[in-house]
């Protein structure tokens, strides 16, 4: 099964898309998720044309985040899996 492209499409699409491709989506940035109907998918992972087994979870995301509105807009790369805490690594300039 290879992932649909879901940037672009509406929440209710991206819904039906992942439905019709026996995938499951989960929306980080929206915990009312199931509510969201015209909002615009901006990114999703994993990325279109990946392939998946039937009922992998897709993320996608609404939001940018700060600083990222306006320009040209763009998927992101893989989230990040919540980990523990590591120490910071400084470099010189």
């Amino acid at each position: 099964m290879r992932v649909p492209r879901l940037v672009g499409l509406m929440a209710v699409d991206a819904r039906e898309s992942a439905r019709t491709h026996d995938l499951l989506l989960d929306a980080p940035d929206r915990p009312d998720f199931r509510r969201t109907v015209v909002d615009h998918v901006v990114r999703q992972y994993p990325q279109p044309g990946v392939e998946v087994p039937r009922g992998s979870l897709v993320h996608v995301w609404f939001d940018f985040g700060e600083g990222d509105g306006g320009g040209i807009r763009r998927e992101r790369e893989e989230p990040r899996e919540p980990a523990a805490p590591c120490a910071a690594v400084l470099s010189r300039p």
